[in-house]
């Protein structure tokens, strides 16, 4: 199989991958990183991320990092294949370039540490920092106003269809679905009709039901 990606199915970034790959209706071999162990730190992981991070990609000769640039990728690559997630519309791609970017600086900026703090640390028997948690929170209702009123104009971040740039939220927002943070997206109706909707594709739906 031509397709390789290295990561561990707990991993937003490993599944915003995997699910790209869903959405193309990919088949692909997934190769389990043992993050517990350092197992990343050996090879051939290594010699694809040398920052010992997952994911990493492999397509034929192409080896790849950094999770949405792996996507954008494989959207660019199979263009042709199952759900458009780009478009060759210049001032449309302008748009699903600007969420995309918004995704990364400023929705994940919080989004991540929020994660970190709610769920990694209980995990790991570590305290969680409430006041860096409320800071984190108003940090992520601040984007998701800007989203509200973004979602009253169209169904989708970057217009009517779904593209990359809603693609790159679905591992996080799920993950902060099963936190106190999922009220900051209930409280906003068109936040949350949209998070139904990206959360309840069938590409996702077959993620988790191969992570499991």
């Amino acid at each position: 199989m031509a397709i390789k990606v290295h990561g561990n199915p707990l991993s937003p970034a490993a599944q915003r991958v995997l699910l790209c790959l869903a959405e193309k209706d990919i088949e692909y071999e997934f190769v389990y990183v043992d993050l517990a162990t350092g197992q990343q730190k050996k090879e051939p992981f290594i010699s694809i991320n040398p920052f010992g991070q997952i994911p990493a990609f492999e397509d034929g000769d192409l080896k790849l990092f950094e999770s949405r640039a792996i996507t954008k990728y494989i959207a660019y690559a199979y263009a042709d294949k199952g759900t458009p997630l780009l478009v060759e519309d210049p001032k449309k791609m302008a748009l699903i370039q600007v969420w995309s970017e918004v995704e990364a600086q400023r929705f994940d900026a919080a989004g991540q540490k929020l994660s970190f703090e709610i769920l990694v640390k209980p995990i790991k028997c570590w305290a969680t920092d409430e006041a860096l948690v409320e800071q984190l929170q108003a940090q992520l209702a601040t984007v998701l106003d800007v989203y509200e009123k973004r979602l009253a104009q169209s169904k989708y971040l970057a217009g009517d269809n779904f593209s990359l740039a809603d693609l790159n939220h679905v591992p996080r927002i799920n993950n902060l679905m099963k936190t106190k943070v999922r009220a900051l997206f209930e409280q906003r109706p068109h936040v949350w009709a949209w998070c139904a909707d990206i959360l309840g594709r069938p590409a996702w739906q077959k993620v988790l039901a191969g992570l499991n």
